[in-house]
This record gives C-alpha cells, structure tokens and sequence, in this order.
C-alpha cells in the first residue's frame, strides 16, 4: 500500500484542541502538512519524545517540517491522523 493513497484525519479547525488548529500554531495548514506526508522525498522514523511515527519532508511551500501522526487504520483505506507538524531544520547532505 503506497502512503500517497492514505486518508488524513483532520478535525473541524474551529476546535482549540483540534490537529487542524494545533498545526496552525505552528503556521502550517493541512494542504502543506499532506504536501509533506505524499512528497517523494519525505522520509520516515520514529518519534524520541513520543514513540510515534514522524515524517521529514517539504511542504508545497518549501518549509521543511516534521509531522507526527497516528495510523488509525493500516487496512484499505489507509488513515493517518497528523498530531502536531512544525518546521525543523534541513539535514546536511
């Protein structure tokens, strides 16, 4: 299953604790998060802080962010829910 195929949970933005508004603390919206998520170049690990999936990747703008997210459901379809996504510096070649 390839991950640009994946759903993304996003909650109404006018909830204070939604992911929507918690990631627009951060400057971001949704479109640049999913930019990042289905880039080609994203790369993938594991969160020290929270043991949570993170992808590394450039959102649609250029800003290069980390998104932590949630797999609600591996099955078809697949479905991430984003937690939280803010800018992080580039690696060095």
């Amino acid at each position: 299953m390839d991950l640009r195929d994946a759903l993304i949970d996003w909650d109404d933005p006018d909830d204070e604790a939604s992911n929507t508004a918690h990631i627009a603390e951060h400057g971001l919206t949704p479109e640049g998060v999913e930019s990042a998520l289905f880039d080609e170049e994203t790369t993938f690990d594991v969160s020290d802080s929270s043991g949570r999936p993170i992808a590394f990747g450039n959102t649609d703008t250029g800003r290069f962010i980390a998104v932590v997210f949630e797999v609600l459901n591996l099955a078809d379809p697949l479905i991430l829910r984003p937690i939280t996504a803010y800018d992080v510096p580039e690696p060095k070649e």
